[in-house]
């Protein structure tokens, strides 16, 4: 492991870890893209062959991209966080995408990746902003960007192509002052209480 802080190789966020992706995860990587088929379907388009997933790791040497595999404790891959359009000076904004991979999603080992890489964002990166873009009728990927404390911003149709067609996306964006408040021990402390006091 090294020691640039952008890495986050070794960072532990019971119960995942996050890994910069690279080819040495090759073929574990295209066996998961192969498992989830089902699971991905409409919503998005994972790298699916050792040319495009080459492609993905090569891209992620760009100072505007990052990306990062989601580590079981048993070292599986449960999915993957990309950060990318990283715009720095008076902007400081990056989009925010991510998948999971069966037989792991719904366990929120995805959720524990991406406060982790938040956190990254809006600390080491310095980023202000952080957009992630969703097809209206993925409920699952709203209800875990609303849980993160992502706002509902907009529409924009026919945003994206995906799997071959143009769709829709609502635009969810989440501010750095927004995600230091959630993350405020007195702020953690009192939703702690609330759940205590809702059980």
């Amino acid at each position: 492991m090294g020691n640039d802080s952008s890495y986050l190789g070794d960072f532990v966020v019971e119960p995942v870890r996050l890994e910069r992706p690279t080819m040495q995860r090759a073929d574990e990587f295209l066996q998961a893209v192969r498992n989830s088929r089902g699971l991905h379907r409409r919503w998005v388009s994972p790298p699916n062959d050792r040319r495009k997933f080459a492609q993905y790791v090569s891209g992620l040497r760009k100072d505007s991209r990052k990306g990062f595999f989601v580590v079981t404790d048993s070292g599986d891959i449960a999915g993957v966080i990309n950060v990318s359009e990283i715009v720095r000076g008076s902007f400081r904004s990056a989009y925010l995408g991510y998948y999971a991979f069966r037989p792991f999603a719904g366990q929120g080992l995805l959720r524990q990746g991406l406060r982790a890489v938040i956190s990254h964002c809006f600390g080491e990166l310095g980023l202000h902003r952080l957009e992630a873009n969703i097809q209206p009728e993925n409920a699952r990927s709203i209800a875990l960007v609303a849980t993160l404390g992502f706002r509902l911003e907009g529409l924009s149709p026919r945003y994206l192509k995906v799997c071959g067609r143009w769709r829709d996306h609502e635009r969810w964006a989440l501010l750095s002052e927004n995600w230091r408040h959630r993350k405020s021990p007195d702020n953690g402390l009192r939703r702690t209480a609330a759940r205590r006091n809702e059980s």
